[in-house]
């Protein structure tokens, strides 16, 4: 079995509400505290930091609160001084490493994005102090040590009004943190608080993979992380939910052999269009997987009075039929959508990392019908690395494919 992480953002979502909810998981599995936290991020090289977690109460429930004291500084950091830091930590795993840089690689874009600049010139200022360094690389290390393989998350709230940051004051959410929501489903609160922080924002981006209701799993352990701020209306508290995905074996008729399958169900959306230009089209499908759409297709077909068309079929959770349906509408030239729900049988699945001549690379590992297993990159993380490392993508992939196939050599 897979284990899986939802995180329920009622009160959104901080690198420390994040931190903490995972420390308070991993006290009750045995399998993390702060203290491995502190040894990760001090093989930094960030001085003498100090990461203690203690249990608070917020609306008279219990969460983990964690402080970072460390001595002052006013630094504003690149991106490619994090890196260099994050490299250079022996206490760090390589999945851990690969995890921060990909955090750290969202908040670069976006901050790029809202400041007109570019990743490697952007400054990082909130997000590259000390506190918020240590609550990102204190999260990876913390996900990968509990062996988490796939996070789902609720819709986000960010709260409301405005804050003052070190550009001055904006509203809520602040730029890079609306930036990284993109593609994200946003939750209406009218908390007069900055509920979201780019940090958490940051996390949720690179980690994610659904958003919307539970998914079906076994539950192990439930993570609580309270946020700085006591709020009026309700507890300012991340709920992390650890368990494992729900499985079911299916026989095969053919082969008599039984293989584990999950199943859940998506709404299938599909429209006839012959009046739309490919470009158009094309720029359509971008913005429904931008929206969160599982799948995106175009099938040929014959319209009434011999018209070529396509039919675009858009796959998605139920969570995201409006925004989609809105999108369909919106760029492209339909007047109507057909719309029905769909079971799916998935073939289970893992995550595993690992070690190659350009740096360690996750994958998935998929069990097939008989029992042996399947291994492909993931595409992102492959062109990723092919730029970092001025390669081709291929190179990348036959690296992995060959280290996965040797470890157990």
């Amino acid at each position: 079995m897979s284990k899986i992480a939802y995180f329920d953002c009622l009160s959104g979502i901080s690198g420390d509400m994040t931190l903490g909810a995972l420390i308070d998981i991993g006290a009750q599995t045995g399998e993390l505290d702060a203290n491995t936290i502190q040894t990760a991020v001090r093989s930094m090289g960030l001085g003498e930091i100090t990461i203690q977690s203690h249990t608070v109460k917020k609306h008279g429930f219990r969460a983990i609160k964690v402080d970072i004291a460390h001595p002052p500084e006013h630094a504003h950091r690149h991106l490619h001084h994090i890196t260099e830091m994050i490299d250079r930590a022996d206490a760090i795993t390589p999945e851990a490493k690969q995890l921060a840089h990909k955090i750290f690689l969202e908040l670069a874009k976006a901050e790029a994005k809202v400041h007109g600049s570019t990743i490697e010139k952007v400054h990082f200022h909130e997000v590259g102090a000390i506190d918020s360094i240590a609550d990102i690389v204190g999260t990876a290390v913390a996900m990968t040590h509990l062996g988490i393989e796939s996070i789902e998350a609720s819709a986000v709230p960010t709260g409301s009004g405005t804050i003052t940051i070190a550009h001055g004051r904006v509203a809520v959410p602040a730029p890079a943190t609306a930036e990284l929501l993109k593609g994200i489903p946003i939750a209406s609160s009218d908390v007069q608080a900055e509920l979201t922080t780019p940090t958490g924002a940051a996390i949720l981006k690179a980690t994610a993979t659904r958003f919307g209701a539970i998914p079906s799993m076994s539950t192990i352990a439930v993570g609580y992380g309270a946020g700085s701020k006591d709020l009026e209306v309700q507890a300012n508290i991340l709920k992390v939910m650890l368990g494992e995905r729900t499985q079911q074996t299916v026989a095969s008729s053919d082969t008599a052999r039984d293989y584990p399958l999950e199943t859940d169900q998506v709404v299938v959306l599909e429209t006839n269009i012959d009046d739309a230009s490919p470009e158009t089209l094309a720029f359509c499908v971008d913005r429904l997987f931008d929206a969160g759409a599982l799948d995106v297709f175009q099938t040929p077909c014959v319209m009434k009075k011999g018209r070529l068309g396509v039919v675009l079929t858009t796959v998605c959770d139920a969570d995201h039929v409006d925004r989609l349906e809105s999108i369909l509408f919106t760029h492209t030239t339909s007047i109507g959508i057909r719309r029905h729900t769909s079971n799916r049988r998935k073939l289970v699945r893992r995550s595993e990392t690992v070690s190659t001549e350009f740096g360690a690379i996750r994958g998935k590992v998929v069990i097939v019908p008989g029992g042996s297993e399947r291994f492909a990159i993931e595409d992102n993380d492959a062109v990723m690395m092919a730029k970092q490392h001025a390669t081709d993508v291929n190179r990348i992939r036959a690296a992995a494919q060959s280290a996965w196939q040797s470890r157990d050599a």
